[in-house]
């Protein structure tokens, strides 16, 4: 099987710009209005993000998310406590986020600190799942080996035993996290790869700093 040719492989941008007038002031708000071009646009799953978190030494991992939750505070994703990314969590609460919606020519990156959501953010939560969901959540010890497929399905069927009838309770090491937005990275796609990329940094005092970055 003859592999692609990996370096030539490119798409060119040239769909919109972003200047810094059009952007604004307010990153929430520049977000909120481009996550919402990316829904009216059609975009598959348009609050997927790249996760990364890293060990207490830097070693690194990343994996695909779904946000959850947005606002001032930041934004919020829902996992497993012991899973990897959890455990990372744990010994390093720092995070970055990436969100790309390619047929828009633009990603949006996030960094900053993590806490967990309280018990009744993640339980407001939780419930809104549909119960497959509440479930699976239950029975899956996240990112644990298991011996195989019919042992997950068996431990799936113990919980939908355990909880016939009733509503699906939360597990305790299952629940929502928040990152506080640090610094949020808006990129536009440009031609030419002289993209537009302009970021924001949160002050002390709360405000915002807006600087253009080179591509």
């Amino acid at each position: 099987m003859e592999s692609p040719d990996l370096a030539r492989m490119r798409s060119e941008y040239a769909r919109d710009g972003l200047d810094e007038q059009g952007a604004g002031d307010d990153p929430l708000a520049l977000f909120a209005r481009w996550f919402d071009e990316a829904v009216d646009a059609g975009v598959h799953e348009p609050n997927a993000m790249a996760l990364a978190t890293a060990t207490r030494d830097g070693r690194p991992s990343s994996r695909i998310v779904l946000l959850k939750g947005l606002d001032a505070r930041g934004l919020a994703f829902f996992t497993g406590y012991g899973s990897r990314k959890g455990r990372e969590l744990d010994d390093n609460p720092r995070a970055a986020a990436t969100m790309l919606w390619h047929p828009l020519q633009r990603q949006v990156r996030v960094e900053g600190g993590v806490t967990r959501l309280d018990a009744a953010e993640s339980d407001a939560y939780f419930a809104s799942r549909p119960r497959g969901s509440q479930i699976g959540a239950a029975a899956s010890p996240q990112s644990q080996p298991i011996p195989d497929r019919t042992a997950l399905e068996r431990r799936v069927a113990e919980v939908e035993q355990e909880f016939a009838g009733r509503d699906v309770v939360r597990p305790a090491d299952w629940g929502g996290y928040r990152i506080a937005i640090e610094s949020i990275e808006f990129w536009q796609g440009r031609v030419g790869r002289l993209h537009d990329r302009l970021r924001y940094t949160r002050e002390p005092d709360g405000s915002w700093t807006r600087e253009r970055l080179a591509p």
